[in-house]
């Protein structure tokens, strides 16, 4: 019986080895021919044998078929497994193979096979055979339907909602609608809605987006990348034969998703755009996506991934932009985009258990200038005025305040107004400023590529500004201090250079106090080195500015410090009348300054309203921009030196 059992299992060996080229299995009739039975005989044969006689007397296991699927094929092949040497244990296949050429069987309309040992019995095995052949190849090389990219879900404008505000983004394709929910109790919400493609233009931006994924080369030097994907992608088409499908309507919406998802930021690339966002969080799978909106404040949008590896591959998508990496190795991200956006994220469900997660805080890729600034009423001309001489003697400014209060944005405005003469270096741990000075040496830190408690490579802020003092700068600029490179820092303040800073504290007293703690463990005898402290908080305004913003940031106060905890007000904001009471005739620095030029504090105040005066007159002539504000100072610098010895010597010979 295991001979048997071993014959059969060969004999099912060998008919798979023959149904791959196309040819059934090998039999012995009863005249002792011998017969190739094709797939598609052998299958009518099985037809027979499942209607005719399912009680054959032969065992079970000979009995047993094999099925065979062929790929991409609707035809199931079975085949009989008999035994060569006995067939008329399985009398149904000999009657089949026996029956003479043209015989017919009726019951259910089945058509056996022709006597394969003649002729026409050949040419019909040929026949079948290239069937088979047709079959399986049809199925390798059909044109297979591209799968579509999957994307995130974006939810649609309930009927009751109450539409507060519309605005375009990229027009005519995308727009953003504020509105109010009931299930929000009557809060904010901010709706992203875009031109969807028709099913018939899906099919060739699904094949355009695959082909250009895997064809686009780069950009040569100075070509813009939008015009370089849109005249690609017009190649592209004709040359794989995709412009039938396109019409000369369709063609803007085409390129508006080839450049959302290809050089764009795909699904956020809206909000990306959007100027009136400042701040985007994404916390999760399955949540709504969060934005801060600079008339709305904090917000859930419509946009919700659903899909964690599409959530994934966005946060690879923007490190890769970054020329960062990120992994489950290394799931933790913090890194500038191409348009100065900062970027922090984690990857996977690593250290985030709703899955990965980022934040994106956007900055303006042309930074606020002083101009701006008093503009939008952070700071009046005086206030600007006041800076302005303190940074021309090299004294130590301290921007403080809490997250996204606007410490970065005061603190490039404030470098903006150091001397075009001076020498400066800024230290970051992610390059945020940026200057409009030629002598400017911009120092960045790196991150370890060591694992575990190994920090091979690490490029600290503290190793940063030790470095700095050997370029003999005239201003260090520490983008933020919060360690080790304080102390550092305050050594090169006692030496004589320039400092300009910001911390994260709610007041100078814990400013103090965190910078006489540990990592930083600064003196007490060093805080005075901190010539100027000023508080820029984000604050509810009395009335609504123009455009309907009920918020904004103000410099709340500007103390200077005369010794440790000894602290006197110069200025201070009014939330009432949103104004600011200054009196600069008790300042102790500008004595100080008065004193260093051998002039009157009297002088000193006169030079001041006459830079307050000048950055009026900047601002009735719109010159906002840092460039234009450049070259007005070192103009003003030119005609209105200061202190001007020579005009004293004319007033005295008069």
């Amino acid at each position: 019986m295991s001979e048997e059992k071993g014959d059969i299992s060969v004999t099912i060996r060998l008919k798979e080895r023959l149904f791959r080229f196309g040819r059934g299995p090998k039999f012995k009739l009863k005249n002792g021919a011998t017969k190739f039975v094709s797939a598609k005989s052998e299958a009518s044969e099985q037809s027979q044998v499942n209607t005719r006689d399912s009680t054959a007397e032969a065992p079970q296991d000979v009995q047993k078929s094999l099925s065979l699927n062929i790929a991409d094929s609707n035809e199931t092949v079975r085949v009989e497994s008999a035994d060569p040497e006995t067939p008329e244990k399985n009398p149904s296949v000999t009657q089949s193979l026996d029956e003479p050429q043209g015989s017919k069987q009726t019951t259910d309309g089945i058509e056996p096979p022709a006597n394969l040992g003649s002729d026409a019995g050949q040419a019909k095995r040929s026949e079948s055979g290239k069937t088979v052949h047709k079959n399986l190849f049809s199925g390798l090389f059909a044109r297979k339907q591209l799968p579509q990219t999957p994307t995130a879900l974006f939810g649609k404008l309930p009927l009751d909602a109450l539409t507060t505000e519309t605005y375009d983004v990229v027009s005519p394709f995308s727009k953003i609608t504020i509105a109010s929910l009931k299930e929000l109790g009557s809060g904010k919400a901010y709706y992203i809605n875009e031109v969807e493609p028709t099913e018939i233009e899906k099919e060739p931006l699904n094949a355009l987006l695959e082909i250009i994924s895997k064809e686009l080369g780069p950009p040569k030097n100075g070509v813009d990348p939008k015009s370089h994907v849109e005249s690609e992608a017009r190649r592209l088409a004709k040359k794989y034969g995709l412009t039938k499908k396109i019409s000369d309507e369709s063609w803007p919406k085409i390129m508006y998703y080839l450049h959302r998802n290809l050089i764009g930021f795909g699904d956020i690339d809206v909000i990306m755009k959007d100027p009136m966002i400042e701040d985007l969080s994404v916390n999760g799978v399955g949540l709504p996506v969060y934005v801060w909106h600079r008339k709305y404040e904090s917000m859930p949008t419509n946009l919700i991934f659903t899909n964690e590896v599409i959530l994934d591959n966005l946060i690879v998508k923007l490190t890769h932009m970054a020329n960062k990496h990120i992994s489950t190795a290394f799931p933790l991200l913090d890194a500038m985009l191409p348009g100065k956006d900062r970027l922090a994220a984690t990857f996977k469900r690593e250290v985030s258990p709703k899955g990965g997660s980022f934040s994106i805080r956007r900055f303006r890729e042309e930074p606020f200038s002083i101009v701006e600034l008093v503009e939008m009423g952070t700071l009046n001309e005086e206030m600007a005025a006041y800076f302005w001489l303190l940074i021309e003697n090299r004294m130590t400014v301290a921007v403080m305040g809490g997250t996204g209060a606007g410490k970065t944005s005061t603190l490039n405005a404030l470098a903006s107004l150091i001397k075009p003469s001076m020498k400066i270096v800024t230290v970051e741990e992610i390059p945020e400023l940026n200057l409009q000075h030629e002598n400017w040496v911009q120092l960045v830190a790196r991150a370890s590529y060591g694992l575990g408690v190994m920090k091979t490579g690490e490029v600290s802020l503290f190793d940063l500004v030790r470095t700095s003092l050997r370029y003999r700068p005239d201003y260090i600029v520490v983008g933020e201090i919060r360690g080790e490179e304080a102390f550092v820092l305050f050594q090169a303040l006692a030496t004589g250079h320039g400092g300009l800073t910001t911390l994260h504290a709610e007041s100078l007293d814990y400013t103090v106090k965190r910078l006489t703690s540990p990592p930083m463990n600064v003196a007490p005898t060093y805080i005075p080195l901190i010539n100027v402290a000023a508080l820029v908080e984000r604050v509810q305004l009395p009335n609504a500015t123009v455009g309907g913003i009920t918020f904004g940031r103000r410099i709340k106060s500007i103390m200077e410090v005369i010794d440790y905890e000894k602290y006197k007000t110069i200025s201070s904001w009014n939330p009432t009348t949103d104004s600011f009471a200054t009196d600069l005739k008790e300042s102790d620095q500008l004595k100080k300054i008065a004193l260093k030029h051998g002039v009157s504090i009297d002088e000193v105040l006169s030079e001041l309203e006459a830079r307050a005066n000048f950055i009026q007159d900047l601002k009735v002539k719109g010159a906002r921009k840092n460039v234009e504000l450049a070259k007005h100072i070192t103009n003003y610098y030119l005609e209105n030196p200061f202190p001007n010895f020579a005009e004293k010597e004319v007033k005295v010979a008069a």
